[in-house]
């Protein structure tokens, strides 16, 4: 590595939590653990032809934002957890950083300016996390047991032994969970174990899904009975893929998640995909409903829509809502979801391959007043690209008017901005409004929400 003599100057953060500063050539410099406003001195380890990466050796002036961690696994020491990376950060600075990125990609990626910016939405900065996959790791030589997160930078299993980003009774069960896995007898055939949780009369459901390489014996499965009586858990065996995911034992309370201002009850299984924190959900889906100012005698579109996360809301307030999901075995809960809650008559749920999509199947799903786009991170391109088609092309589709309003919820602000820019800049919208999403504290992941409204 070689030493850097000047003192930086940190002039802004990146999406990785790097401070961004320029040495005296003018070269941008990416610097570990450095906070904007921060002095430093610095290590170079890697070299670009316009850029550097370094680690911060010194500082000489401290940011008036920078925090102590609230997590002993959290830092750039070896063996340091992987899972979060902006703990040293005030959260409301940490915030502010992700609406920062939103609107930059909004203008450098889409070429798109929100009219307004929204106030973001927050919540809990710690046992926030309701769902994560830990690694498990048996270590031979140690004859001891890892579970949790992967340490920075690395393929490792962090040696971590609470975890503040997950609810506390989750936090306290590491330890008991690498004592358990210790005492089995398919310890080093145990590679993961994947964390749902629900809620059931203001109690919360964990379930732990056990992704086992070979059959478990009956000494096994009576030593995951024992632990599931001691702390209250599920066990969920997962022999191969995920449709092979089962209980270990019939019977107990549901996993599920509510949404009170809808009334909406929302079972779920284990590897379903469902938000990793339910109190930013609860609020997101409030703001999208009341951005989306769907009238009763109003046909809304939920794009994307998985279990009906937001269809079966919606449902509450429109005369009709089609819900569209990639997966068929996600349409039929949705089905089931909507049955439960009594609105199957006024929903109706559609497979298809929505990166597939082109103007002749978009026109085939009908007109609608208003839609609902909630993409995977990979966008929602050719949906967009499609709209943009027929805008420009009516004869594509003869009569066919595009809805007025859409709100898209995101979990990538880069392919997000793609399609805002399409949406703006070919199929005629405005983008009306657009605010982060703190879903995922302490991390990088941006979650946000645009507006789009064709006059």
């Amino acid at each position: 590595m070689t030493q850097v003599s000047e003192w930086l100057k940190v002039e802004s953060l990146d999406l990785e939590a790097q401070g961004v500063a320029h040495n005296e050539e003018g070269k941008v410099v990416f610097i570990e653990g450095a906070l904007p406003g921060e002095e430093v001195q610095v290590q170079v380890g890697r070299k670009k032809n316009n850029w550097e990466q370094a680690a911060m050796v010194a500082m000489r002036r401290e940011s008036s934002q920078r925090v102590r961690p609230g997590c002993p696994n959290f830092g750039l020491h070896a063996g340091a957890c992987g899972g979060c990376k902006m703990q040293h950060l005030h959260v409301a600075s940490q915030v502010a950083v992700k609406q920062r990125v939103l609107e930059d990609n909004l203008w450098h990626l889409g070429k798109v300016k929100s009219e307004m910016m929204l106030r973001p939405i927050e919540g809990p900065a710690w046992g926030y996390r309701y769902r994560a996959r830990l690694s498990v790791r048996y270590v031979a030589k140690k004859g001891h047991v890892l579970v949790g997160f992967h340490e920075r930078k690395s393929r490792y299993v962090a040696d971590m032994q609470v975890c503040k980003v997950l609810p506390p009774r989750v936090s306290d069960m590491l330890v008991p969970l690498r004592e358990l896995i210790a005492s089995m007898d398919e310890r080093d055939r145990l590679p993961q174990i994947e964390l749902a949780i629900g809620e059931s009369s203001g109690t919360l459901v964990i379930a732990l899904v056990l992704r086992h390489l070979e059959p478990l014996g009956d000494a096994d499965k009576a030593r995951l009975r024992a632990f599931a009586a001691q702390y209250d858990v599920q066990w969920w065996l997962q022999p191969k893929g995920p449709d092979t995911v089962h209980l270990l034992d019939e019977g107990g309370p549901e996993l599920a998640y509510t949404l009170p201002e809808f009334g909406i009850v929302m079972p779920f299984k284990p590897t379903d995909f469902t938000q990793v924190n339910h109190h930013i959900n609860t609020a997101l889906v409030g703001r999208a409903l009341r951005l989306l100012q769907v009238q009763p005698g109003e046909r809304v579109i939920d794009w994307f829509c998985g279990l009906g996360n937001f269809t079966l809301p919606l449902a509450t307030q429109a005369r009709e809502v089609l819900g569209i999901e990639g997966s068929e075995a996600l349409v039929a809960r949705s089905r089931e979801n909507a049955k439960r809650n009594g609105l199957d008559h006024k929903t109706r749920f559609v497979a298809r391959n929505l990166f597939e999509m082109t103007p002749e199947i978009l026109v085939a799903d009908g007109q609608s007043d208003r839609w609902l786009v909630d993409p995977p991170r990979e966008g929602a391109f050719a949906l967009s690209k499609a709209l943009a088609d027929v805008v420009q092309d009516p004869s594509l589709a003869p009569g066919w008017t595009p809805p007025r309003r859409i709100v898209y919820v995101s979990c990538n602000p880069a392919t997000l901005a793609r399609d805002a820019g399409l949406l703006v800049n070919l199929a005629g919208y405005r983008c009306t409004s657009a605010g982060a999403v703190n879903m995922f504290p302490h991390t990088s992941h941006v979650e946000s929400i645009a507006v789009f409204e064709r006059d």
